[in-house]
């Protein structure tokens, strides 16, 4: 077994480990939950990792919460979760590394190769899942009601062998009841029922859809061809969206990567790695990101209450408290206007804590200023940023009212997990940008 280490992530500790001799570096993050050391005791488990270990450096850890990573309070949104990565990455003297995710890990694989596809030389998406219940464009999912029930019962049971048994019983890699007991322990004793619970509930609530157009690093969606209908639906939704994806359909019902046929993915994975090291590694020229907008409400009266002078020294003061906030929350300053602020994140929750922050902190100042954020992809022009993302993040801030900020849907449903709450302000037409959008105000 090799050693457990761990990464400082903010103020939570990561567990990870690094083994194997491959020239291209490979992050496992599998679906549900794992523990690092006890997975070296379960014999599929320990045969995947020798697997992977024969052609690339396997880095794996264990999510915030889970296993052997600190315990947290609630879900940790998807957010904190890439800053893991990331942390583990810095930790393990990783530039880039081809991610690969199985299972409900899936958002969490998508949304890091699009934040950071500096950091991503390829994504694989194994039985990826997308969402937990139905979506007007999933039609094959199951109610949030059926979800709810399955949640509850999965707490309830989390240490009944015989749900265990239930739960792979559709496994034909693993026949007996004492397979698949065993197979269940890690992930049983990785984390509480009631935590688990939380991540569950969380699921429900991400919504990555709208991510799938900005992954541009080269991507590969695996399916077992007859693992049902909401697996191999899902897989070709995800191949469809993410415009460098290409799926492959392998034979065989098993959900899970690890216990069958682990030669034909491998066969996979390798023909994948090779194609990523003999590709285009130029950096990206467009990256998922939050803009924010803030501008001063009523600047021209209070300029011409203050005179030149008067309102210089509010607007240094101002700017000088903007700049803290920004420095704060990992925010980068692109452009300052008159009286405005115009940065971008790459997580839109500490985007909209900023945000926030930075309401409050010239109040006393006798100013307000609105803001407004969107997430979407941008493009990256000799180190400016632009495109269609920046323009409506701009829109929003104009629909914000005195102390308000704004945020666009796309922003409300990637924040999910982080209790932020939101009150609906309706759709809204934005100048210039087709079609309508809802908006959302931050409660505070």
């Amino acid at each position: 077994m090799p050693e457990t280490r761990y990464a400082r992530s903010g103020d939570v500790n990561i567990a990870y480990q690094v083994f194997g001799e491959g020239d291209v570096p490979l992050v496992w993050i599998p679906g549900f939950a794992q523990h690092l050391e006890l997975n070296w005791e379960e014999p599929n488990r320990r045969a995947w990792f020798e697997g992977l270990a024969g052609f690339a450096k396997v880095l794996t850890l264990d999510k915030r919460g889970t296993g052997l990573s600190d315990r947290v309070e609630g879900s940790p949104p998807l957010e904190a979760r890439m800053d893991d990565i990331r942390a583990v990455f810095d930790a393990a003297g990783i530039d880039r590394a081809a991610v690969v995710v199985a299972g409900d890990s899936g958002p969490l694989g998508v949304l890091f190769a699009a934040t950071h596809a500096e950091r991503t030389l390829g994504l694989i998406l194994c039985n990826a899942s997308l969402g937990a219940v139905r979506k007007p464009d999933m039609p094959w999912l199951g109610s949030p009601e059926d979800y709810a029930s399955w949640v509850d019962e999965t707490a309830r049971r989390w240490s009944d062998p015989d749900f265990w048994d239930q739960m792979f019983g559709d496994s034909p890699s693993l026949e007996t009841h004492e397979q698949r007991v065993a197979f269940a322990r890690p992930i049983r004793l990785s984390v509480s029922p009631g935590n688990m619970a939380q991540y569950l509930r969380l699921a429900a609530d991400i919504d990555v859809r709208h991510v799938l157009p900005s992954v541009r690093v080269p991507t590969l969606v695996l399916v077992r061809s007859a693992a049902g209908d909401r697996v191999a639906r899902t897989g070709r939704y995800l191949a469809d969206k993410i415009p460098t994806a290409r799926l492959v359909e392998l034979p065989g019902q098993d959900l899970i990567p690890l216990v069958f046929d682990r030669e034909g993915l491998f066969a996979e994975f390798e023909r994948f790695l090779d194609e990523v090291r003999e590709g285009d590694s130029q950096e990206p020229d467009r990256v998922l990101a939050t803009v924010l907008f803030t501008d001063i409400v009523d600047s021209t009266a209070k300029a011409a209450a203050l005179g030149d002078r008067g309102w210089a020294e509010v607007l240094a003061a101002h700017h000088e408290r903007i700049r803290r906030q920004l420095a704060r929350f990992r925010g980068r300053e692109v452009e300052t206007t008159g009286d405005g602020f115009f940065a971008t994140f790459d997580g839109p929750a500490r985007a909209i804590r900023c945000a926030c922050a930075a309401t409050e902190s010239v109040r006393d100042l006798g100013l307000e200023i609105r803001a407004g954020l969107h997430t979407g992809e941008c493009e990256l022009v000799e180190g400016k940023v632009g495109g269609i993302a920046v323009h409506i993040g701009a829109r929003v801030s104009a629909h914000a009212g005195p102390g308000e900020v704004l945020v666009s849907s796309t922003v409300r449903d990637l924040v999910a997990g982080s209790g932020i709450g939101f009150a609906e302000r309706g759709a809204a037409e934005l100048k210039g940008v087709p079609g309508e959008w809802r908006l959302y105000a931050v409660e505070r």
